[in-house]
């Protein structure tokens, strides 16, 4: 928008905006519609409203009275509808006024909820392909009202004139654009069609097409929404329902779930996606009001943790936003949103009480989306946490199954301290379930509520530890030089060494380090880096906390007991690197920089010594 060039004038004086159509245009074209084929969708809608408008004065007129024909030949795209039409102060009004609507006018916004245009720049879309728009009109509101012709340019000037009332037969519109040459990709017949079909699939009253090859018009909504139509058995509908959904996503659903809101006027599917999606990626839903396309990216429509569904909804009173592209967010949404998330909760109940096998199948595709959403809500977590699969000592199980063979189940708080200790926990007979995932920690903390006789706690080193036999006095002597040595080669890592005897055999060694103790001891490490100071003394405070690793020996262990016989100090000091280096490998945790340094360093030295002793 920019003011005229004038003098200055007295404060106080009104003054009144003068736009820049053109650069009204460009700002609609890059910032409010997301493309230029929203022209078609304009047009349709706003043929819509005014086909509800002519009902509105003719109400026992049937249903499929009025209509709307669509034709484009290359040279030309046309919209005309049965509408209420204009009279000749409407087009000055409405047409020539930007931001003003008819459905605003005689009191209409009270009506809001018929009509799907509330904004009143739709028609300015059409100058994202064409330069001229030429719209030719006669009301119904008066009997013989003349026709009114109106021509609008993309310059921003326009010209009103008052024709005969043969000039149009009938009352109702007609919009007609000469296209751009630029704008040929969105004009062609066949993409016309295409877009017609695309936004007006679900429209209510008869949309046909004209390609002006002299052949009959091709109807652009020929059956109803397949969730409106009736079937002769469940078994046929949910077939038609889910081939509906494959037409629309391009993927056959492992269930529909039938979506119906009458306090909005709201109906639809949501589509169980048959495959397992990234947490947190949110899939767009398409949803129509009043039978127009409005988005088929509506991410807004269910809540986050909904995202193994796919929906196809079409609305009454839900709000569009001026673009029409999405939806207003306000309170209507938000109830709608609440709705259709119990009727997804709904759907997951009704499979657990008698469809085991689909649950079976939903669970094995999505059951991190039902681990985020058991974790807010209590009937979910009563009704499937038994069921879902957790890693465990056991394997891939329920929690349900591995309760049954440990009445106290631990449970790890990261991925990484879960893989240090499995197969020791296992051979020792402890139940661990790896709680590192997302959700699995908190979710297996509340299985007492589900299961009172099963106690949960968090692995501490020290329980595993305990499980672990000692060694006896005098192989405990032994080994004292050796775990001297060792414990003075691996101080570099705030690490100390024991020895003990625990199942299977053929594990040498169990590093038991957590990624909390590791971060207290990097905290510590700056704390030994600053010279005196406040920081220094509070880190160095820190340090005097900081857990140690632990490095436990199995005496069971050929390698272990071949190790601990070494009598020679910088062979046993090697040894003892190299039983650290194989651990911390074995726990499939990143390795520190001084690590991989300490595993390569022993590796070589163990070599150069067996060539020493060849020699």
């Amino acid at each position: 928008m920019t003011l005229p060039d004038a003098p200055l004038s007295p404060a106080g004086t009104d003054r009144t905006f003068q736009v820049d159509l053109r650069g009204l245009v460009d700002l609609l074209s890059h910032h409010l519609y997301s493309s230029p084929r929203v022209y078609l969708r304009e047009l349709l809608q706003n043929a819509v409203d005014a086909l509800t408008a002519r009902h509105g004065l003719e109400p026992s007129a049937p249903a499929d009275a009025f209509g709307i024909r669509l034709y484009a030949d290359g040279s030309v795209v046309r919209v005309e509808d049965d509408g209420v039409g204009l009279t000749e102060a409407d087009v000055h009004t409405f047409l020539a006024t930007i931001g003003r609507s008819s459905k605003r006018a005689e009191k209409i916004a009270e009506q809001r909820a018929d009509f799907i245009g509330q904004f009143g720049i739709g028609l300015l879309s059409c100058f994202l392909v064409a330069d001229e728009i030429h719209v030719l009109s006669r009301s119904a509101r008066t009997p013989d009202a003349p026709a009114v012709e109106w021509r609008g340019r993309g310059d921003g000037s326009y010209t009103v004139r008052t024709l005969p009332a043969s000039a149009r037969s009938r009352p109702g519109t007609t919009v007609t654009l000469t296209p751009r040459t630029d704008a040929g990709e969105w004009t062609r017949p066949a993409q016309v069609h295409a877009l017609s079909r695309h936004f007006g699939s679900l429209l209510r009253h008869p949309v046909t097409f004209d390609d002006g090859t002299g052949g009959p018009g091709a109807p652009v909504n020929p059956e109803p929404a397949p969730w409106t139509r009736t079937y002769p058995t469940p078994g046929s509908r949910s077939r038609a329902l889910s081939a509906y959904a494959e037409e629309v996503f391009g993927f056959t659903p492992l269930d529909t779930i039938e979506l119906d809101l009458p306090a909005v006027g709201l109906k639809g599917i949501a589509c169980v996606l048959p495959e397992a999606v990234p947490a947190g990626r949110r899939h767009g839903h398409r949803v129509h009001v009043k039978g127009m396309l409005l988005s088929e990216q509506a991410e807004e429509i269910l809540p986050e943790w909904a995202f193994f569904v796919r929906c196809v909804v079409d609305a009454e009173s839900l709000r569009p936003t001026a673009s029409r592209e999405s939806l207003y967010e306000d309170d209507t949404l938000a109830a709608v949103r609440d709705a259709l998330a119990e009727r997804l909760r709904a759907w997951i109940a009704r499979a657990a009480a008698s469809d085991p096998d689909l649950l079976a199948r939903f669970l094995q595709a999505h059951h991190l989306a039902v681990k985020s959403l058991a974790v807010h809500d209590d009937e979910i977590l009563r009704m499937l946490l038994p069921w879902l699969p957790f890693e465990t000592t056991d394997g891939q199980c329920t929690l349900d199954e591995f309760a049954r063979t440990h009445r106290t189940v631990l449970v790890t708080s990261s991925v990484e301290e879960f893989r240090q200790v499995a197969a020791i926990a296992s051979a020792a007979g402890l139940g661990v379930v790896n709680g590192g995932y997302t959700y699995d920690r908190e979710l297996v903390h509340r299985l007492p509520e589900i299961r009172p006789a099963v106690s949960v706690a968090d692995l501490d080193p020290a329980t595993l530890t305990a499980h672990l036999d000692p060694v006896d006095r005098e192989t405990e002597l032994a080994a004292a030089a050796y775990l001297a040595l060792a414990r003075d080669a691996l101080a570099v890592f705030d690490c100390d060494v024991a020895l003990r005897t625990f199942q299977p055999a053929s594990a040498p060694a169990l590093l038991m380090d957590s990624r909390e103790a590791r971060h207290e001891r990097t905290r510590s490490q700056l704390a030994r880096e600053q010279e005196g100071g406040l920081w220094g003394d509070i880190l160095g405070a820190l340090r005097q906390e900081a857990p140690r690793a632990q490095l436990i020996l199995n005496q069971l262990n050929p390698l272990v007991r071949t190790a601990v016989a070494i009598d020679e100090p910088e062979l046993a000091r090697t040894s003892a690197e190299a039983l650290y280096g194989q651990a911390a490998l074995l726990s499939r945790r990143p390795l520190r920089p001084a690590e991989s340094s300490l595993i390569n360093r022993s590796f070589l030295d163990l070599l150069a010594h067996a060539l020493r002793k060849d020699s």
